[in-house]
């Protein structure tokens, strides 16, 4: 029997460098489980992966676009392209400057320049403008309409159409009808509006922006250059960083960053990862290790093959995250939406009901200004922005703080969770497997041959169970045999061939469903220890066996219970044996443990859960993929490529699981501040209204317009600065 005790040099951020590839494209989700059923195996070529765009190096906003070029909202279910707001803003602005000087304000306030005409070219300023700074909120209002759900768009548009079409209404009756009363126009009020909208929504964007701004940082670490190395040659030639392409060989000098995620194919050295771990410390790099682009080399000089450029790269893949964050909607912003939709029906049904009383009581004169009062003052200053200007400043916070919001959605769901549903290996694990024992189960093998056939049999893939075989064979000096046809074998581990001879690595649990006889006592011994053991067998003979151990995180048992300090119950899901399970979850103080199981199996339980609770489900990305898209919210925790993940909502830069902690603290106040804000903005509308509408009339009040739009600018206020004060001392 061969016992090893020795230390894996790869760090833990090298445990999943694997390619991503949509799930769409994975058949029967053949994913990781924890022991050998170890799906998690690297076979997935770059062929594989969709790439639709060539993001070159020095793109710093390939994720969020220029926003001074084209910035977008969501709304009726339309992207509305909102245009060049900064410059519709201050265009607006200098058209407004003539109107606020040749108009008054709510009646309430006498022109500072008359002069004759001066009417008709407010007139034809208020045309200008009411078409050019509106806009954005026609096409909006469109596309709400045309989903037939007003809502913030239609209530805007409403609010300055109206007061756009009762003071051209008010110049022509001022001007050219005989004995008509003069009629106050709302030019100044339409001026303003469209300002103030313009400006919150520019300021929004501005602000969403932000979020992506330290990871655009991140892509400044890529070098302008690579030295790119001709293998025939070996002549070095410097070229531009977009003239590299996967598979290009290139030399990394001692000091420089490296230019593109790639793979050591000769030299050794030591890299600084803090990008990807957080951990400023020197990760030992050897030959077909993998290395992430922006991170930078050591002392020594090697040679890379390039793997991930442009799309499918490490920085290229955290800039479409944010990008894709930004795109999503959250509960919150549709119940923003849903407040201003029936504030669009409140307007219009309490403004006709004050047309028709007033109208009655009074005449015409009196009753069409306070209708168009009323429906102006329903304009939505501060609830447009009640929501966006909260998620955007949280999107701000987590993304600097490598917490990737990929589905703002998640960020409502974490008040009501019950269950977190977690992954063992990498998630409260190192997923550094060092290799404990091992020895041949046949008189035909020795330790060593059966070890040589773990190893290449292993040789292609990147998981962390197969990277400790590896270690091991290298460390033992141990040669190992090229593999052919290697495969996964769903749900149970992979095979291939070696010398004309089929093998496959198993779990214990596929031993017994093979009915293959083995020293039980013996493995649940060494599985209680903490190892995970794989099996080797061929001809359906067991051939040897490997037992490796991992390292329970430091920061895990914090992890937990703080989560049972927040009520919500840690539950382990693993592929790994039950003896292993259980004695990291003694460790850690979990209760509920579910192990030996299969991708489907996870996503199964996360259902079972959901039916008692909200669900948040942790894993390392790539394994758990069916469970992190099926749970209320899925978070990938881990660096590397594995960011790309499509199924979770939010994605952990640091393979840290306090960080999770943080996401959620953060999420618990984001979502008091989009409540605050809500109740602020449709508070406003709820008491403006009535008012407006002459509710007090019969005790000898009504709103005062000019009252109406200083309170309106004021609950605009509140709510930019209660966003604003979203901060939490952990994070930002």
């Amino acid at each position: 029997m061969k016992n090893m005790e020795h230390k894996d040099n790869h760090d833990a951020s090298q445990k999943d460098m694997k390619n991503m590839k949509d799930m769409k494209d994975m058949p029967g989700m053949d994913h990781d489980t924890d022991d050998h059923g170890h799906m998690n195996h690297d076979h997935m070529s770059h062929e594989h992966m969709d790439h639709q765009m060539d993001m070159g190096h020095d793109n710093h906003q390939m994720a969020m676009g220029d926003m001074d070029h084209q910035d977008m909202m969501m709304h009726g279910g339309h992207m509305m392209h909102m245009g060049n707001l900064k410059q519709k803003f201050w265009v607006s602005i200098i058209l407004t400057i003539p109107i606020l000087l040749m108009t008054s304000m709510m009646g309430m306030t006498k022109p500072l320049l008359v002069f004759p005409g001066s009417t008709w070219v407010v007139a034809l300023i208020g045309i200008i403008l009411f078409i050019y700074g509106g806009q954005p909120f026609f096409s909006g209002a469109k596309g709400e309409l045309q989903a037939k759900k007003p809502a913030m768009m239609t209530l805007i548009t409403m609010g300055i159409s109206v007061a756009f079409i009762y003071s051209i209404y008010a110049v022509v009756a001022n001007n050219l009808l005989a004995n008509q009363p003069h009629v106050m126009d709302f030019f100044w009020e339409l001026a303003t509006l469209i300002d103030i909208m313009l400006l919150g929504h520019w300021v929004e964007m501005n602000a969403i922006t932000s979020a992506g701004s330290a990871l655009n940082d991140l892509a400044k670490l890529l070098p302008s250059m690579a030295h790119k190395l001709d293998p025939q040659t070996g002549a070095v030639t410097d070229v531009a960083l977009t003239e590299i392409q996967n598979d290009d060989i290139v030399l990394v000098k001692a000091g420089e960053k490296i230019p593109a995620d790639g793979q050591v194919t000769k030299g050794e050295t030591a890299v600084n990862e803090a990008m990807v771990t957080g951990e400023a410390k020197q990760v030992p790099k050897a030959v077909n290790d993998k290395v992430v682009g922006g991170s930078v080399n050591g002392t020594g000089t090697f040679e890379m093959q390039v793997t991930g450029t442009g799309a499918n790269s490490f920085l290229a893949q955290v800039m479409q995250l944010v990008q894709s964050a930004q795109q999503e909607k959250s509960a919150q912003e549709n119940l923003a939406d849903k407040v201003a939709g029936w504030l669009f029906y409140a307007a219009l049904t309490v403004g006709i009901i004050a047309f028709v009383i007033w109208y009655v009581n009074s005449g015409l004169t009196t009753a069409l200004p306070i209708t168009v009062t009323v429906l102006i003052i329903a304009c939505p200053h501060a609830l447009g922005l009640a929501v966006p200007l909260v998620v955007a400043r949280s999107t701000s916070i987590a993304a600097k703080n490598g917490l990737l919001i990929r589905n703002r959605n998640a960020l409502e769901q974490v008040k009501d969770l019950r269950y977190a549903l977690m992954d063992k290996t990498g998630t409260l694990t190192e997923g550094n497997f060092i290799v404990h024992e091992y020895d041949s189960l046949t008189t035909d093998l020795t330790a060593a041959q059966a070890l040589a056939l773990f190893a290449g049999l292993e040789a292609s893939s990147s998981h962390p169970l197969a990277q400790g075989i590896l270690t091991a064979a290298q460390h033992e000096k141990i040669k190992i045999p090229a593999a052919t046809n290697v495969a996964q074998i769903t749900g149970v581990g992979l095979k291939g061939d070696i010398d004309g001879t089929a093998y496959e690595i198993v779990s214990m649990a596929q031993l017994e469903k093979l009915q293959l006889t083995y020293d039980q006592a013996k493995f649940q011994t060494l599985a209680s220890a903490g190892n995970s053991i794989s099996f080797l067998i061929a001809k359906q003979e067991l051939l040897g066996y490997v037992a490796q151990g991992d390292t329970v995180k430091p920061q895990a048992q914090q992890f937990i219970a703080a989560l049972k300090a927040q009520h919500i119950t840690p539950v382990m899901l693993t592929g790994d044996n039950l003896q292993t399970a259980q004695k990291v979850a003694t460790t850690l103080g979990i209760d509920q443990i579910h192990a030996k199981l299969l991708p489907q199996d996870k996503a199964k339980l996360v259902r079972q859960f959901q039916q008692k609770g909200k669900v948040l489900m942790i894993g390392d990305g790539i394994n758990d993929a069916p469970s992190l898209a099926q749970a209320d919210v899925g978070i990938a925790i881990g660096g590397g490529t594995d960011l790309a993940i499509e199924s979770a909502d939010v994605v952990l830069v640091k393979s840290n699981p306090n960080d999770v902690t943080a996401f959620l603290q953060l999420a618990k106040q984001t979502t008091r501040k989009m409540t605050e804000n809500l109740w602020w903005g449709a508070g406003y509308n709820i008491i403006a209204l009535p008012l407006a509408a002459g509710v007090l009339a019969p005790i000898g009040f009504i709103l005062s317009p000019m009252v109406g739009a200083l309170l309106m600018s004021m609950s605009t206020v509140i709510v930019a600065l209660n966003a604003l004060t979203l901060k939490l001392g952990r994070l930002d």
